[in-house]
Formats: C-alpha cells, structure tokens, sequence
C-alpha cells in the first residue's frame, strides 16, 4: 500500500479543465496502490455526490474490508483579489482571483466548504465563482488549505 494520494484531482466536472470519469480515477488510483483520493474540481462540487457514491460501490465491489479507498472532498476555489463583491472591470485580477485548494476534513468543514462555495456563486461570481478572505477567515473551521498551482493564493505568501 502505498502512502501517497492524489489531493488535487479534476474530474469531467472542471469545465474545459479535467476529462477524466470519477469511476475510471477511482479504479486507477487504487490499481496504483493509493486508499485515498480528493477530487478538487475548478470552482464547483458538482462532482461530489457522484464521487462519494463511486466509491462506496467500488469499495462493496473490489476493495478488501480493511483496505477501502476513502473520498475526500475538496474545491479548488477562486480567490479575489479584495472583496468577492468587487466587479471592478479594470481590475484584471477581479475575473477569476488566484487559486487555493480547499479540503474537508470531517463534516464540518464539508457544511463550510459547501458554504464557501456556495457564496462563491451567490455573492463572487463574475467571470467565476469566487470567494474573498472574509468567506474564508468565517468558514474555516475543519477545512485544510492548500496551494493549487504556481500563481495561486499560497504562493503570495512566499
């Protein structure tokens, strides 16, 4: 078994981004030795129920009692730059923010992820769903972030 899992996966639910099927990374990660997997689709959990549902019938299926792969659930969201409120057109890191991996831990943090996102699309969205620190700061409880890519939300830090 090996002790590495992917945490930054896009499914056919990252529109123009990912193509693989949920059902056909789950089979492939645990050929390859992995017991864990989060999908981490751009800006949406559309693929969330689909994936968690997956797995439970690849673990009935093929995986052995003591050795089931686990779904983690996740989002790469979309960062502005101030305030998801701000539509500033002359701003060009308005559109779609940096990026930031966000990972549930337990059911709190999949309620404030969840949360997030949602305001992501209720309140962020212009170009993208996007979210700002505040969201973040208010629903961080049992989310564990990370980076998403090289202009991502992390990488400011550094």
């Amino acid at each position: 078994m090996s002790s590495f899992s992917h945490l930054h996966v896009h499914t056919e639910y990252s529109i123009l981004d990912g193509l693989a099927k949920i059902p056909d990374l789950i089979r492939k990660a645990y050929d390859d030795g992995q017991r864990a997997m989060a999908i981490t689709d751009h800006g949406n959990m559309f693929g969330v129920f689909s994936f968690v549902e997956q797995v439970e019938k690849f673990n009935a299926k093929h995986a052995k009692k003591n050795d089931p792969f686990k779904a983690i659930i996740g989002c790469e969201v979309y960062v502005a730059a101030n305030s998801r409120f701000d539509k500033d057109k002359t701003v060009r890191e308005n559109r779609s923010g940096k990026h930031l991996i966000l990972l549930a831990k337990n059911w709190t943090g999949y309620r404030n992820l969840s949360r997030i996102v949602s305001y992501s699309y209720s309140e962020g969205m212009y170009y993208t769903p996007r979210v700002d620190k505040e969201l973040l700061r208010k629903y961080s409880e049992g989310i564990i972030a990370s980076s998403a890519c090289l202009g991502g939300e992390v990488r400011k830090l550094f």
